[in-house]
């Protein structure tokens, strides 16, 4: 089960490198093909936005890019936190759930008849449909469909934008690799995923920790076969994911887990399933019983009055 989900974890953002290579189409040169939605309406736009920066206001296409970033980030902050909220709450609930739920899984486990499988499997949705949760763990699919094509757009913004190969960020050409942005873009998306475990239950985190690993590990090898001005956007990208999961794991979270406990407090969750009765008959069978008293004495004093 651990390995299913370390694959479904990096397979999700491998198809999400799939995606951003994938949605932007280009020309037989190899540039973007202006005809495409994604570019028209969102690369081309951030495009001029950049060079406007860059030109116009003297800060060199290096700070414009860190600048279109953090915009662009500050926008979707809102989404962002609004979406790690609900998981947050749907994580805490789960808690108090997961007695019921580690029931439920044991009846499907222990089921031999199709049936069997069937009434665990309902149990199972029950519990989650009479507490009002959801068994996606609040994590919806929208908020990441408004972000995905924005982040496009900011990816191949920082790569096709014309000027930017031939600028330099402290000293850094932007149209070639740098291995100090690459450094630190892997060491941000670190920070940030030790950050996302603070809090965590321990179950979950054997499952998270994998991210310590494969989220930053995808990062460099993105980083270091690109330019450093895509490079730098990661960088940026990073260290505002370091923020953003600061906000929501370290302030709003212990907040969020006292309101749950409140209101599980004064709103038990519902009980849905029902214990099996070979875990009833075991337990009762484990508790000891209590022996009878014996009337030895009675009897002994009776043996002593006759012996008179």
């Amino acid at each position: 089960m651990k390995k299913m989900k370390n694959w479904l974890l990096g397979s999700g953002l491998l198809a999400t490198l799939l995606f951003l290579s994938g949605c932007v189409s280009r020309l037989e040169d190899g540039s973007p093909d202006p005809s495409g939605i994604i570019y028209r309406f969102l690369v081309a736009p951030l495009g001029e936005f950049l060079t406007y920066i860059a030109t116009n206001m003297n800060l060199g296409f290096g700070w414009a890019i860190v600048v279109v970033t953090i915009i662009v980030r500050l926008i979707i902050l809102p989404l962002g936190i609004h979406q790690s909220k609900k998981t947050m709450i749907q994580s805490e609930k789960m808690q108090f759930i997961k007695p019921q739920i580690d029931e439920a899984q044991a009846k499907l486990k222990a089921a031999t008849t199709r049936e069997e499988q069937m009434q665990a499997q309902v149990e199972m949705q029950n519990v989650y449909k009479e507490n009002n949760m959801s068994m996606l763990g609040g994590i919806g699919c929208l908020p990441l469909l408004i972000q995905m094509p924005i982040f496009t757009a900011l990816f191949y913004t920082a790569q096709f934008t014309p000027g930017i190969d031939q600028a330099t960020f402290y000293g850094m050409s932007l149209g070639s690799r740098s291995l100090i942005l690459v450094a630190i873009a892997g060491i941000a998306y670190v920070g940030q995923g030790y950050l996302s475990l603070i809090g965590v239950p321990d179950e979950q985190k054997k499952t998270m920790r994998s991210m310590l690993i494969v989220s930053p590990l995808m990062i460099v090898m993105m980083s270091f076969s690109s330019p450093a001005g895509v490079t730098l956007y990661w960088v940026v990208g990073g260290l505002f994911s370091c923020l953003q999961t600061f906000i929501t794991n370290v302030i709003m979270k212990p907040r969020i887990r006292a309101k749950v406990a409140e209101e599980m407090k004064k709103n038990p969750p519902k009980t849905v399933v029902t214990p099996r009765k070979d875990v009833t008959e075991t337990v009762k069978a484990a508790q000891p019983t209590t022996p009878r008293p014996t009337n030895n004495r009675g009897r002994n004093a009776g043996k002593q009055r006759n012996r008179h």
